[in-house]
């Protein structure tokens, strides 16, 4: 079909702003980039704007000889490989239930859940609660006390209401129960759904500080984003760590902004695949 005028005028309208919001977007991801690996006097004098200036890793090198630094990386997998495992376990369990017609007060179940996507207590009441339970100061805590989105689970239940009864019908017929129904017919169906809520539960996961913060006072047991927040925020680097002569304390902090997204960054070309089909969840109709 040929396009009109107006077509055209808008396509191209559409590409300038879509690249200039992209270039405005991946602007601080090169930025930080190109300092963590320019000299300290180069960042400090603002010599660096889009590309490195005076090019060294002396700031990778001593963030990476900072044990610190990989007892907290240690941590942040920890929490994101276990709590991810747990996120989908739960989510996956009360999605299918939901999806279920046959769930006596299904519908009033539904609407409870939703109720805490409308009204949640807060921060000093979830504190507390954790405080009264005896949770704080525990990575059981960190795993367990953020476990499921209710939002994934509305999620997921709409995908699983869009596979076909007749094969869970077809599936009883062969003497399979809820559990063989739910590992052999919806879950490789569901391949797509997975990995796209997996890749964001692991992004929430993955950036996570401020419970952490709250909730952790070992800090052999933090995570890096905490590590990482108080480099930032409190500027705690040590005075060793912050020798202007080779680096400074900004080009440590880029460095270990680097170094924090690393993983997670590397993980997504291996899943993006999966992201398009998963994110259209519901979006289709017919």
């Amino acid at each position: 079909m040929k396009k009109t005028r107006g077509e055209k005028l808008f396509y191209i309208f559409n590409c300038v702003l879509l690249g200039i919001i992209a270039l405005l977007a991946l602007y601080p991801f090169v930025y930080v980039l190109s300092a963590s690996m320019s000299s300290s006097q180069s960042v400090v004098t603002g010599k660096v704007i889009l590309l490195p200036h005076d090019i060294n890793f002396d700031s990778y090198a001593k963030v990476l000889s900072e044990k610190g630094i990989w007892i907290a990386y240690l941590n942040t997998f920890y929490y994101t490989i276990f709590g991810v495992i747990v996120n989908l376990i739960l989510t996956i369990c009360g999605a299918y239930a939901l999806s279920k017609k046959r769930v006596m007060g299904r519908t009033a179940i539904s609407f409870f859940i939703a109720l805490t996507m409308w009204f949640q207590p807060g921060m000093i009441p979830t504190y507390l609660n954790f405080r009264d339970l005896n949770m704080l100061d525990s990575r059981f805590t960190i795993i367990i006390g953020f476990a499921i989105t209710t939002f994934y689970v509305f999620l997921m239940r709409t995908f699983f209401q869009t596979i076909p009864e007749e094969l869970e019908e077809a599936a009883k017929v062969d003497g399979a129960n809820d559990l063989t129904i739910l590992w052999k017919v919806y879950l490789p169906l569901s391949k797509a759904s997975l990995v796209t809520i997996g890749l964001f539960y692991a992004v929430h996961r993955w950036n996570g500080y401020f419970w952490t913060m709250i909730l952790l006072s070992d800090e052999s047991k933090v995570p890096l984003q905490v590590l990482l927040k108080k480099l930032i925020v409190e500027m705690n680097v040590s005075d060793e760590m912050g020798n202007m002569a080779i680096y400074s304390k900004e080009t440590i902090i880029y460095a270990t902004i680097i170094v924090s997204i690393i993983p997670i960054v590397a993980a997504y070309p291996f899943i993006q695949k999966y992201f398009v089909k998963g994110t259209m969840i519901g979006s289709v109709k017919g």
